[in-house]
């Protein structure tokens, strides 16, 4: 079957993908009628469980209504209530769509750096997080962890300042670098996952940290980038993690569960202040960025849709149900395995499994993968890092179901 898949090797012999006929609530459906409980939202987008009913009429009315518009010369009335209602939650004025993660995390960036073209200042220094994770496109692989996704590319990226990440350890030399930033006048922006590394391995941070990155940042007149686009709508136990914080963003940068999981949508949020250098006749003053999908009148209609059911009071206490299920099965494991590094927040479990061989190609990433199937779990461990990220239709007895799964794999380790 000549389909070239996503992080894939593909070689004579390789194990062939599972073909999935159906899903619904939180499990995948193979034609040959196997449940298989999937335990990373389908790469983390389905957030309130497969083929969720609200968001498909949702999309299946609209499809009758209007299919598609040229975004630069028209507007359409999903598209508007969607900015309204992001903004209104943000604060953040202004709404650039796209089409993914890496897209609205690459306009960002442009829209960062061509805010001080505009203005006539040179400010060239970006600063990222060790371990970071953006998207791959080219920028967004410019400010993201140079690792085997992006060495192919590497004379081709653009330049990074990267930050320790934040944690006690790093404390020292984290102040040292945000010393230093204070008193620069070149840095044009900051981006980070708030609260959250999911690539790098789900590692935590604590909001005081965000918060004393940020304060650096403006003193020094950057501008702030909040990658949210796997943090946000509900990971970290908040709409987004920057309600954890008291430094918000000034771009905000939005996809995954945006739609649900539903369809393709990206958002990138901006403060009014970044706008006005936009605001001008002279054409060179314009953000030249689009695709042909812009502001999609379907996508529009599912983020709508999924926006609504998370202002119902049910999807609220189901989210902090699973939170709390979450913390529970994260204490019980830490007092099971005590020499394994465990973190817990929100909605994401995680912990790093025994082996000589760490990181993103530890055989962890198979063999649990493997067992997990033949017990009807679906993990994709981040190498040598396994982690459960349920789906608001999920039960708690699922989760505890998830977790004994792995607690097997990891006693047969040892065996």
């Amino acid at each position: 079957m000549p389909i070239w898949r996503p992080y894939t090797s593909h070689y004579e012999g390789a194990p062939l993908p599972l073909r999935v006929v159906r899903a619904q609530g939180s499990y995948l459906y193979t034609a040959e009628g196997r449940a298989i409980w999937d335990g990373t939202c389908a790469w983390w987008v389905t957030v309130h469980g497969h083929c969720h009913p609200h968001i498909a009429s949702a999309i299946a009315r609209q499809a009758h209504t209007l299919d598609q518009v040229l975004f630069a010369d028209f507007t359409h009335p999903a598209a508007e209530a969607l900015t309204e209602q992001l903004t209104h939650r943000t604060g953040l004025a202004w709404a650039f769509f796209t089409d993914d993660g890496s897209t609205a995390v690459e306009v960002a960036l442009k829209i960062a750096l061509q805010y001080f073209y505009n203005r006539g200042e040179k400010r060239t220094r970006i600063l990222a997080l060790e371990g970071a994770y953006h998207g791959d496109t080219f920028g967004a692989m410019s400010v993201s962890a140079r690792s085997a996704f992006t060495d192919p590319f590497r004379e081709w990226l653009f330049e990074v300042e990267w930050l320790p990440f934040p944690c006690p350890k790093n404390e020292s030399l984290l102040e040292d670098r945000l010393r230093e930033i204070r008193q620069s006048g070149e840095i044009a922006a900051f981006i980070g996952e708030p609260l959250l590394q999911g690539v790098a391995g789900m590692r935590t941070y604590s909001s005081a940290y965000w918060d004393r990155i940020a304060q650096a940042v403006r003193a020094a007149g950057g501008i702030v980038i909040a990658d949210e686009v796997f943090t946000g709508f509900g990971r970290t136990g908040a709409l987004f993690a920057t309600d954890l914080c008291n430094e918000k963003p000034d771009i905000l940068c939005l996809s995954k569960g945006l739609t649900g999981g539903f369809l393709p949508l990206g958002l990138t949020l901006v403060h009014e202040r970044l706008f006005e250098a936009f605001r001008s006749p002279e054409p060179h003053k314009a953000l030249y960025h689009g695709h042909s999908y812009t502001g999609n009148p379907l996508a529009c209609a599912a983020a709508l849709a999924s926006l609504e059911l998370w202002s119902q009071p049910e999807t609220q206490e189901r989210l902090a149900q699973l939170v709390q299920t979450q913390g529970r099965l994260a204490a019980q494991w830490k007092s099971r395995f005590p020499d394994l590094p465990t973190r817990h927040l929100g909605l994401v479990w995680a912990t790093e499994l025994p082996t000589p061989e760490k990181g993103y190609f530890a055989g962890h990433r198979h063999a649990l993968k493997a067992f997990a199937l033949e017990k009807g779990l679906f993990v994709r461990p981040l190498g040598h890092v396994a982690y459960i990220l349920p789906a608001l239709s999920s039960e708690p007895s699922e989760l505890e179901r998830a977790v004994a799964v792995l607690a097997d794999y990891t006693e047969a380790l040892s065996a």
